[in-house]
């Protein structure tokens, strides 16, 4: 599967933090064709997961700290590599996300901003949707639930 490790922003090397950066740049601005400020100033308040594999960062998310981008914890910036995709990672990467918030933020719903093409993988993680659709650079979005 994939073993996902997770680190506050002060505890990432800057080699882990230019891979980071690269993949969600790979993943949303070049695949998704989305031209936004991925470096908005949040990253340095989250944890950080990084799923490796032969050495290579193939898998990132971050959780954002409750109070931030929503009254509850989160989980954004959520990103798999075109190789890995359909293997697992991305499930395996969410469920560890998950239980990483858990750990930092016990008792606590979550919340995501998600890409409404992935609303039926985060219900299957145990996310319903919590508001109404909405445009997010170009993207449609909708925020999701996790009790």
């Amino acid at each position: 599967m994939l073993d996902v490790d997770w680190l506050p922003f002060d505890r990432l090397t800057p080699r882990q933090v230019h891979d980071v950066l690269q993949l969600r740049s790979r993943v949303f601005v070049v695949e998704q064709r989305c031209a936004f400020l991925d470096v908005d100033g949040v990253d340095p308040s989250c944890w950080h997961g990084l799923g490796v594999r032969k050495g290579v960062l193939v898998a990132t998310a971050r959780l954002v700290p409750p109070g931030l981008t929503f009254v509850e914890p989160s989980i954004g910036r959520v990103a798999t590599s075109l190789e890995v995709r359909r293997t697992g990672a991305g499930r395996a990467l969410m469920v560890s996300a998950i239980a990483q918030v858990g750990r930092l933020w016990p008792g606590q719903p979550i919340r995501i901003g998600a890409q409404r093409y992935l609303e039926r993988f985060y219900g299957s993680l145990g996310f319903v949707v919590a508001g109404a659709p909405y445009d997010e650079d170009g993207i449609p979005h909708v925020e999701m639930l996790r009790a």
